[in-house]
C-alpha cells in the first residue's frame, strides 16, 4: 500500500534500489531470450511497465523535496501501481518455462507449502499492506525509518513486496495453489481498500500529530498528502479489480476447439449428390449409371 512521508532535505536518489530495479528488468527479459516457446509480449510490457514505475518513484521522486505530497505520490507508485504491473507480468511462470525440470519441481514445492499458502493467502495479504501501513505510520516507526537508511529502504522493500503479494494473490496470472474463489479474492480486495480509506480519513483528522516523531509537521501539505492517499488508492484499487474481474472472465470465457488438419472439408457425403428441387436443395443417393 501507501506510506506517507516528510522528509526535510533531499540528499537525492540512492543508486542501489535503481541498480536492483535494472537487474529486474534485465533478468526478465534474458529469461524472456531463453524461452523457445515465444513468451506473450503483453507480459514482456506489463513487467517493463512495473519496473518503469518504480525506477520513477526511487529516482526523480526520491530527489525532490520534502512536500509531503510528493513522497506520498512516491509510494503510491512503489506500493500499488508499480506491483500490479509486475504481478502483471506472471514472473513465475515465465521462470517455470525457462528453467531445467528438477529445478521447476523445486519452485512448485515451494508454492505448495503451507507457509507460502498462508502468506499468499488473500487475506493475509491484505492484512500485510493495510495492517503493515497503520503500524508504520501511527507509531514512531516512520519517523524512526526518516532518519535511519536501512530502516527507509526496509520500508520500501516493504511496500513494494506487500502490494505485489496482493496484486499476485487477489489478480496475479501466475500459478498459485489452492488459490480462493472469486468472493474470497474480492472480499479481501474490498477490505484491504476499506482499511486505506478509514487509514487515510484518520490521517487527515489527527494531521497535527500524525505520523508521531517528525521533527517539522506542515498541516496543511500533511492533510494534502492524506487526500492524496485516499484518491489515489481508491484509483489503484479500482485498476486491480479491473485485472481481478478480467482474469476471471477470461477463464470463464467458452473456448472454440480448434479445427483438426485432419478433418474433411466440409461437403456431401460419400454416396450422395445434392440435387435442387424447386427453392429447396435435398439429398439423393447417386445412382450407378445405366451404361455402367
Amino acid at each position: 500500500m501507501t506510506a506517507l512521508a516528510y522528509t526535510g532535505a533531499a540528499a537525492g536518489p540512492d543508486p542501489l534500489p535503481l541498480a536492483a530495479v535494472a537487474l529486474l528488468a534485465a533478468g526478465y527479459l534474458l529469461a524472456v531470450s531463453r524461452d523457445r516457446r515465444g513468451w506473450r509480449r503483453r507480459r514482456t510490457v506489463a513487467w517493463l511497465a512495473g519496473c518503469a514505475v518504480l525506477a520513477v518513484a526511487l529516482g526523480p521522486l526520491a530527489g525532490g523535496p520534502g512536500d509531503p505530497r510528493v513522497h506520498m505520490a512516491q509510494h503510491l507508485l512503489l506500493g500499488m501501481v508499480a506491483p500490479l504491473a509486475l504481478a502483471l507480468g506472471a514472473p513465475v511462470t515465465l521462470l517455470l518455462r525457462v528453467v531445467p525440470p528438477p529445478a521447476g519441481r523445486r519452485v512448485g514445492r515451494f508454492l505448495r507449502a503451507g507457509p507460502v499458502h498462508v502468506l499468499a493467502h488473500p487475506v493475509t495479504a491484505a492484512l500485510l499492506t493495510t495492517g503493515g501501513l497503520a503500524l508504520v505510520l501511527l507509531t514512531p516507526l516512520y519517523a524512526a525509518a526518516e532518519r535511519n537508511p536501512v530502516l527507509h529502504h526496509a520500508l520500501h522493500v516493504h511496500y513494494v513486496a506487500a502490494g505485489y503479494l496482493l496484486a499476485w494473490s487477489v489478480a496475479g496470472p501466475d500459478p498459485a495453489p489452492r488459490r480462493p474463489g472469486l468472493a474470497v479474492r474480492a472480499g479481501a480486495l474490498l477490505g484491504a481498500g476499506a482499511g486505506h480509506a478509514v487509514l487515510a480519513k484518520y490521517l487527515y483528522a489527527h494531521a497535527a500529530t500524525l505520523p508521531p516523531g517528525l521533527p517539522d509537521r506542515d498541516v496543511a501539505a500533511l492533510r494534502a498528502a492524506a487526500r492524496l492517499m485516499y484518491y489515489g488508492g481508491d484509483v489503484a484499487e479500482l485498476l486491480l479489480a479491473a485485472a481481478l474481474f478480467a482474469a476471471w472472465y477470461h477463464r470463464r470465457r467458452p473456448r472454440r476447439p480448434a479445427p483438426s488438419a485432419d478433418a474433411d472439408p466440409p461437403g456431401p457425403a460419400p454416396g450422395r449428390a445434392a440435387v435442387r428441387v424447386g427453392p429447396v436443395s435435398r439429398r439423393t443417393r447417386a445412382r450407378p449409371s445405366a451404361a455402367g
